[in-house]
């Protein structure tokens, strides 16, 4: 049973917008209090969709944040609205008219804020778990760094485990010491988005080739809340195999 501490966390309150690295926060049934609760929308094909990153990379040089619910202090049941921020260093509230009015100048497309407390995500009530041996590993086989930031982790460990190791670790269990337990859904299939550089937006294709070469197209797993709680930088955490495999 692989264990050892989360060393980074991660919120992004606003989908393909880039987000916040906290100290703790609290999870429940949806995932990451706060995360990814807000949208921009686009209108496509009939009907209005969430815009990300895929069709507007200028998304990811606009930040979001909640400066007055920092770390463990947002309630998921109760997140206030995201603030935002712009290239050019305005900020806004969510919801601020404004706000949809400098997102529709800067993205040269007509948009709507959305806002839904279920959370706006391509899987729902999903968190992304990732750990630092595969991040340094893809980081020896690129020969470069790599910004966490691309992949929009949740929760980055670092395990005595082997890097890629959790891509294998589907139905299995991560336990942290605070008590807040996360069942391990399936390995990550990355999209575009990562290879979008997340201060300058440029794109860098070589990644997603790359991992679809060497790793299935693989970075990460996806998990679901099983005992809801607090996370915290620090914690020790433990993951265990499927309970057929035991």
């Amino acid at each position: 049973m692989p264990e050892g501490r989360v060393a980074e966390m991660w919120r992004w309150p606003v989908k393909s917008m880039g987000g916040e690295e906290v100290r703790s926060f609290r999870l429940d049934e949806r995932g990451v209090g706060g995360d990814r609760t807000h949208a921009v929308i686009h209108h496509h094909k009939g009907e209005w969709k969430p815009l990300t990153a895929r069709e507007a990379p200028r998304l990811l040089a606009w930040h979001a944040s909640y400066p007055f619910a920092p770390d463990a202090g947002l309630r998921p049941d109760d997140p206030p609205h995201a603030q935002v921020t712009g290239p050019d260093g305005r900020s806004w509230r969510w919801g601020d008219p404004r706000l949809r009015n400098a997102l529709a100048e800067d993205l040269g497309r007509d948009v709507r804020l959305r806002r839904d407390l279920a959370g706006i995500q391509d899987l729902e009530r999903s968190v992304l778990v990732t750990t630092e041996a595969t991040r340094a590993a893809l980081a020896d086989e690129l020969g470069t760094s790599i910004d966490l930031r691309r992949f929009r982790t949740n929760v980055h460990l670092e395990l005595d485990a082997e890097p890629w190791a959790e891509h294998g670790w589907e139905g299995g269990t991560l336990r942290l010491s605070g008590g807040v337990v996360l069942r391990l859904l399936h390995a990550c299939v990355r999209c575009a988005i990562p290879t979008r550089d997340p201060v300058t937006t440029a794109k860098w294709p070589e990644l997603l080739r790359h991992l679809d070469a060497r790793h299935e197209t693989l970075f990460g797993i996806n998990a679901r809340v099983v005992q809801s709680g607090r996370i915290a930088v620090g914690e020790t955490a433990t993951t265990e195999p499927p309970a057929s495999r035991r």
